[in-house]
């Protein structure tokens, strides 16, 4: 199955967007269903179950606007980095439970490539995905791609039933990023020439 898609930024810098993108305590916020997105270290040996149980006991650090821009990018994706996720989201009747690793292929500002597999009960996939972000008039594009194989139940039920999940994920996860990257730029703070000086 093939996916993309380009959702459009608006009153942000490419510096900003890039480095939000690159915040997984950013994008596990505002990825709808997803309840952890940690990096590990044998991407083949993952124990989700005591992952989420430190999830659910951890108090996740601020994100931008209220982060510091240099924090953000410390903890922030790496290059052949490997990243642990949970996420659950409802497909049709049923609202798998994925078991995913993410690895980071390629991060060059302004594009990044990644490549990953996730498993539930009754259902699987593999997938390569990228995006490149792409400064406009208004903001900045954000265009994106994901190339993916799914198997077991949710393979089943089709395209058809899956394009519409997948779009109003995408749709949601780009909103709320819009959402909090909205106070980065105003103010006096002189947060935007920060994170544009620090990319």
């Amino acid at each position: 199955m093939e996916f993309d898609g380009t959702f459009g930024l608006e009153d942000v810098t490419t510096e900003e967007v890039w480095l939000a993108l690159s915040d997984p305590i950013m994008v596990k916020n505002a990825l709808p269903g997803c309840q952890f997105l940690v990096e590990v270290d044998d991407p083949d040996d993952v124990d989700f179950d005591a992952l989420a149980d430190e999830a659910a006991e951890r108090e996740d650090p601020p994100t931008l606007p209220e982060a510091d821009p240099e924090d953000v990018a410390e903890r922030g994706l790496t290059e052949g980095g490997h990243y642990a996720a949970l996420v659950q989201v409802g497909v049709g009747s049923v609202k798998p439970r994925f078991e995913t690793v993410v690895t980071i292929d390629r991060r060059e500002f302004p594009e990044m490539d990644a490549s990953g597999q996730g498993s539930a009960s009754d259902s699987s996939f593999e997938m390569d995905s990228g995006m490149t972000l792409v400064e406009t008039d208004d903001g900045v594009d954000v265009e994106w791609w994901t190339e993916a194989d799914v198997f077991g139940r949710v393979a089943q039920m089709g395209q058809r039933v899956i394009n519409p999940v997948a779009n109003r994920v995408v749709g949601r996860f780009f909103k709320q990023i819009q959402t909090e990257l909205s106070d980065v730029g105003g103010g006096s703070s002189g947060l935007r020439d920060r994170i544009s000086n620090f990319i």
